[in-house]
Order: structure tokens, then sequence, then C-alpha cells
């Protein structure tokens, strides 16, 4: 079934409520910055990144997982993640420059969140110069070299204490607000277009309708019989 046909189906089995607020979420969702994170092995910085992104209308997540695989913390992700892409890297010797370049052919400049560089504070970052990825290490390690040596830019958080960094979840949140806040005030083209929105949509009324999954196939059968 096409994805217009899953949601007109799906549609009348959830309440108008759940429905205008499916629409209203879309209308803030983005791809024009997307998240990647390197070898998080902590599930509750992981899920609160990912609590962050959703909050924040980021519809793709990136997990490299070269040494750790991604495990979500559901106390601390309040089940975020069934509403964002979560796309992982686990197949190659090397994911992060999998990854890498798999976003800088998609048009996606990146952008490595370091404190120990001196190019760009999160507020200088020119959201004009085209799509952002950005990068978030694990907690003490950081950044892998792979990840830096590859990087297009490189952005840390004013700091203002003898710690040198932020927990990493404390410093997605503060690095998308920034940019989100920014970019809700520019005229860049930054939300979904149609097609996009139709299958997040007909994605997220499969995961609220309860027995979807057989409800559509039922459809089919019976469309398949007419035909």
């Amino acid at each position: 079934m096409k994805h217009s046909d899953i949601i007109r189906v799906l549609s009348e089995m959830v309440l108008e409520q759940r429905l205008a607020t499916f629409n209203k979420v879309l209308q803030n969702r983005t791809r024009y910055i997307t998240v990647v994170l390197e070898d998080l092995f902590q599930s509750h910085n992981a899920s609160a990144v990912i609590r962050s992104c959703d909050c924040s209308g980021i519809q793709d997540i990136h997990l490299i997982e070269n040494n750790f695989e991604f495990a979500e913390n559901p106390d601390v992700a309040l089940g975020a993640s069934q509403w964002v892409n979560l796309i992982k890297y686990n197949k190659e010797e090397n994911n992060t420059l999998q990854t890498i370049n798999t976003l800088k052919k998609k048009g996606y400049r990146i952008i490595a969140t370091t404190p120990h560089t001196n190019d760009k504070l999160i507020q200088d970052i020119d959201l004009k110069k085209g799509k952002i990825a950005l990068v978030f290490g694990s907690e003490l390690p950081g950044l892998s070299e792979i990840a830096l040596q590859n990087s297009d830019e490189f952005v840390k958080i004013p700091m203002f204490g003898f710690t040198e960094s932020y927990n990493i979840s404390v410093s997605a949140a503060i690095c998308l607000y920034e940019l989100i806040s920014r970019l809700h005030k520019t005229d860049i083209k930054w939300q979904l277009n149609d097609q996009e929105k139709e299958i997040i949509l007909s994605d997220w009324l499969m995961k609220s309708v309860k027995d979807s999954e057989n409800i559509i196939k039922t459809i089919k059968n019976r469309a398949n019989q007419v035909l």
C-alpha cells in the first residue's frame, strides 16, 4: 500500500487530537540538521541525546557502533526513539569513516564538537553554508582521530568554569537549542518536504494503532481479491 493509503486507513483509528499533534510536530521536523553519535557506551547519555533530538525536531540520528552497541535506556528516552529515525552503522571495519562519507554524499557538512580546537563557538556556526551533521563523541575519549581528521569544521560551547566540558547530553541539548532556534528564524528551507512528511506520518500511525500490520495486510488482501 502507498503511504497515503496507510494514512487514510489508520487516521480513522486514532483520536483527532493525536493526529493533530502528529501533523503539528511534522511541521517542525527537519533534516537540515542531523546528529551523529560515535561509540557512546553509556546508555543514559545516548538516550538523553535522542530525547533532546526529538524535542528539537531532529528527525535522523546516526549511531556509529565501532566498539559499543547502542542500548536505549527507556527511563531516560521516554519513548523518544519511536518518533525519530535511528540509523546504525556497524557493518564495516571503520564505521566512522563510512558514516562521514555517507553524510557528505548527501550534502552534509561534518561539524565535530570538541573543546580542544579554536575554530568556532556554537553561536558562530553559519547555517546558510549548508546542511549540518553535528558529531558527538563518548564522554571520556571524545571523538576518534578519524572523526576529527575527516570533519569539515569544529565547534565548541563557551565555558566559564574550571571543568573542561559539559556532559555530552547537556552539550547536545545546548547545541541543538542554539542551532534550531536560529534556524527557525531564517529563510532557509529547513522543513521536510511533503513526501518525507507522508512517509514519517504513516510510520507514526503504524506504531500508534494496535495490530496495524495485520490491519493493513487484511486491507491489501481484500483489494487484491477485488482485482
